[in-house]
């Protein structure tokens, strides 16, 4: 029998390190609350969508409502499979984005980032819109503070997830679980009904059936079907974030997959049934979900309890991106498209610098929107048809390369979701691109000619510290510390101390100014030194302006051209406050100086914190 050890210091493939924070990661369930509300929550508008477009060929465009229902889950059937293969060929997460870099090229790859990354910003701005949105409708005298309202859901969520994704997947689990149960029972019950119940909640609401209809033909049906595919926004979002799971990672990010694909198939397809049964017709200032409702349960505390969950599961939607963007914009930074600062990590998990940028800039859209989702919702969805189609063509590539058993099949398979997203990502361009989609098809290349010039300045900046080549030998130069003074103190004393152990040299100096009474202190200050006599030598530094930071840097200069070779170090010595607010009774003077010399000179900057006992 033979025993596989591991090297030491090396976790086995299959384990974490105990220090890996495997608490804080997410299991199946716990990945469904804080990865796929978006998708959860679009069947309160996708099933909407296709029926209002519909609804330009009056009732018999309506009866089309079923099969483009059943077209759009077959396309989220083949999305699901695609996804899971995704999870598994690419367990660091990054979805589309991953896909395109190892099989497409890197700009390919950075087109779907930057579609992703839009439409997960978006997706935060149309989720807080839509859940106030449906506040307000039920509370009227609300609608005057929906931007205030916006931003405080924005900031309760941001807290959230500012704990942890799993402290997030925790708080959402209730409301997911809500939710989802009410739609089904709905469902359920509304099956057992050969007619709706009740109709009270659209009476005396006018209907939006054309007058003059149209005829049903392609392209009718190719819209209805692009803008119901807005209920697959939210899909790819848990390819996106593996990373987030526990181990093993691969296996409850499928699981994961497959029950958000059957949750949210049963949910559409079940809806869309019902809007056929009852021959619903939609109607303004009532949504198709709160019709259906009434039909099936009666407008009654079931009808109340739908429309609160429908409410708290779309503002909360926003969640999705929370937990996939940080992660998505980890891999940029790995791979020097972003600053490397978004691929830091805090405790819990937590991507903070992603999570309170994806925070400000969805701010920043729902200013400028006004809180109103109408303003919003023609940008939606056209970024995640862009990566779902880079996907699928990745994946092909993949499999052809892989060639292993049943890779035809496979392959097929995602070159169908292929033609199918990415025919919907054109249609739903056109459709929109008068509404407003024109702002996403200039602001991709941007954000991708952004990434690029991030990528050359970290490439010349490594071709400069020459980054994966040898350096030479290491060497020893004559060190000179210089420590500008100013009195005599034991931050003084501390300083001269830590300089002496750091230089072959210290040398203090002193900047002198031309009035009497800076002359006055100076030569004070000379003849304190020499009584002390710490052996090191005091310069006195004379300045016709009244700077202190150019003079010392002025200095630094000169010694390093009259003494070439020497290693210069300027140590600042500062006292650090036990108590914060103190801080505020500093003179700045050592911030002064360190932006002078690290501005003007080469030499190397150590500031001296001496703590007050």
């Amino acid at each position: 029998m033979s025993v596989l050890t591991a090297a030491p210091g090396v976790a086995p493939a299959d384990e974490e390190p105990p220090d890996s924070g495997e608490p804080h990661r997410l299991t199946a369930v716990t990945g469904l609350a804080a990865l796929s509300l978006d998708a959860m929550a679009s069947v309160a508008y996708g099933p909407e969508a296709i029926v209002l477009v519909l609804a330009a060929a009056g009732a018999h465009g309506l009866g089309f409502t079923l099969p483009v229902t059943l077209a759009i889950a077959g396309l989220l059937a083949v999305l699901v499979a695609s996804y899971r293969q995704v999870i598994a060929a690419f367990p660091d997460g990054g979805g589309s984005y991953a896909v395109a870099r190892t099989h497409l090229g890197a700009r390919t790859s950075l087109v779907a980032a930057a579609s992703l990354v839009l439409d997960y910003v978006l997706n935060v701005a149309v989720a807080v819109t839509a859940g106030v949105a449906a506040l307000t409708s039920a509370f009227p005298e609300l609608y005057g503070d929906r931007l205030w309202l916006c931003l405080a859901v924005l900031v309760l969520i941001t807290g959230v997830n500012l704990r942890g994704i799993v402290e997030s997947a925790r708080a959402f689990i209730v409301p997911t679980a809500v939710f989802v149960v009410s739609i089904l029972v709905l469902i359920a019950v509304g099956l057992f009904r050969s007619a709706p119940v009740s109709t009270a909640a659209a009476a005396g609401h006018a209907s939006v059936l054309a007058d003059n209809a149209t005829t049903v033909g392609a392209l009718l049906l190719l819209k209805a079907f692009a803008s119901g595919c807005s209920a697959l926004t939210g899909v790819e979002a848990l390819a996106n974030a593996v990373p987030s799971f526990r181990v093993p990672r691969v296996r409850r990010a499928q699981r994961a997959e497959v029950a958000l694909g059957a949750v949210l198939g049963v949910m559409l397809v079940g809806l869309s049934v019902l809007i056929s049964r009852f021959h619903l017709q939609p109607v303004e200032g009532v949504t198709v979900l709160a019709q259906l409702a009434d039909a099936s349960l009666g407008h009654n505390w079931a009808f109340y309890v739908i429309q609160f969950a429908t409410m708290i599961l779309l503002a909360l939607s926003a969640n999705t991106s929370f937990g996939g963007l940080p992660v998505l914009l980890k891999l940029l930074a790995r791979d020097n498209y972003l600053p490397h600062v978004f691929a830091l990590k805090a405790d819990r998990q937590v991507h903070r610098h992603g999570v309170l940028v994806l925070a400000l800039v969805s701010a920043a859209l729902l200013v400028f929107s006004g809180g109103d989702t109408n303003t919003l919702v023609p940008l939606f969805a056209i970024g995640v048809f862009i990566g779902f189609t880079i996907a699928q063509v990745g994946m092909v590539r993949h499999w052809r390369g892989e060639r292993g058993r049943g890779w035809r099949g496979k392959a097929l398979l995602n070159a169908f979701g292929a033609v199918l997203a990415g025919v919907s990502a054109v249609v739903v361009t056109a459709t929109k691109f008068g509404e407003g989609a024109w702002l996403i098809v200039i602001a991709v290349p941007l954000l991708v000619a952004a990434f690029e010039t991030v990528h050359r300045a970290y490439a010349r900046i490594g071709e400069r510290l020459g980054l994966g080549h040898v350096p030479e030998p290491p060497h020893r130069d004559r060190s000179l510390v210089i420590v500008p003074v100013s009195n005599l103190s034991r931050l003084t004393c501390e300083a001269i101390n830590a300089a002496t152990s750091l230089g072959d040299e210290v040398r203090a100096v002193t900047v002198c100014h031309p009035d009497t009474e800076d002359r006055a202190q100076v030569a004070a200050l000379e003849r304190a030194w020499e009584e002390w006599n710490p052996g090191v030598p005091l310069v006195r530094l004379a300045s016709e302006r009244r700077a202190l930071g150019r003079p010392i840097a002025s200095y630094v200069r000169r010694t390093a051209v009259y003494e070439p070779g020497t290693r210069i170090t300027v140590l600042i010595p500062e006292v650090e406050p036990d108590r914060l607010w103190q801080r505020l009774l500093q003179n700045q003077r050592g911030a002064v100086v360190a932006h002078a010399v690290r501005r003007d000179t080469d030499a190397a900057i150590c500031r001296l914190r001496f703590r007050l006992p």
